[in-house]
């Protein structure tokens, strides 16, 4: 009886003391392992929505109200390829006797009027009366631009630009651009805080599960 035993031991025989595989118990802990792992990937992917939508309140909101810009939308081919149609443009107020050569700024058309062209300052001139003027011309333009731009024309100068974003801008039209970037300001901000609430509540959740558990 004692030599059938060893024989069956050391046959390897199943450990009565470890669960079978395929029994209730192996199931439970591997449908435990594939939830601890889908809850860590959802709060990878909450992670960095959250980031996303922080980097960019930060880029299209924060930074142009902190810094006095003003933001403008790309509609003609005139600055492609760097800068095609839909570029969300921050234009930074600048002293104009600081633009140089190169330098990418907004200019009133005409002075005291609402419409504006964002183009590249290819020379420098003056008037009769011996004021300073801008000579600009669009990178895809394949001649200058028609009439100097004054100083007092100049709305600002190229800050940074963010490429297509200005396709939303124009969806949700010039005039109510203000309201709309009050809400999506508080809309961002308030997925954040929720992401964030959402992580901190779970962490404790599964640190008292664990201290109960101890």
């Amino acid at each position: 009886m004692a030599a059938d035993l060893t024989e069956r031991l050391l046959g390897g025989e199943a450990d009565p003391t470890e669960p079978a595989s395929g029994t209730p118990a192996t199931k439970s802990q591997r449908g435990r392992k594939r939830t601890a792992a889908g809850a860590v990937v959802g709060r990878f992917l909450s992670m960095a929505a959250m980031l996303v939508s922080l980097f960019a309140a930060l880029v299209l909101i924060v930074v142009p109200v902190a810094t006095g810009s003003q933001t403008y939308t790309v509609l003609t081919k005139s600055m492609a390829q760097k800068y095609p149609p839909g570029t969300f443009m921050v234009m930074k107020p600048a002293p104009f006797d600081e633009l140089k050569y190169g330098d990418v700024i907004t200019f009133q058309l005409y002075s005291g009027r609402p419409d504006v062209e964002t183009h590249r300052i290819v020379g420098f001139g003056s008037t009769q009366q011996g004021e300073k003027t801008l000579i600009t011309k669009g990178d895809n333009n394949g001649a200058n631009d028609e009439n100097p731009v004054r100083a007092i024309q100049v709305k600002g100068k190229l800050f940074y630009a963010v490429p297509y974003v200005g396709f939303v801008a124009n969806f949700l039209g010039n005039s109510d651009r203000g309201t709309w970037t009050v809400i999506a300001a508080v809309a961002l901000i308030g997925y954040g805080a929720i992401t964030v609430y959402r992580s901190v509540r779970k962490t404790r959740s599964r640190d008292n599960a664990a201290a109960g558990a101890t």
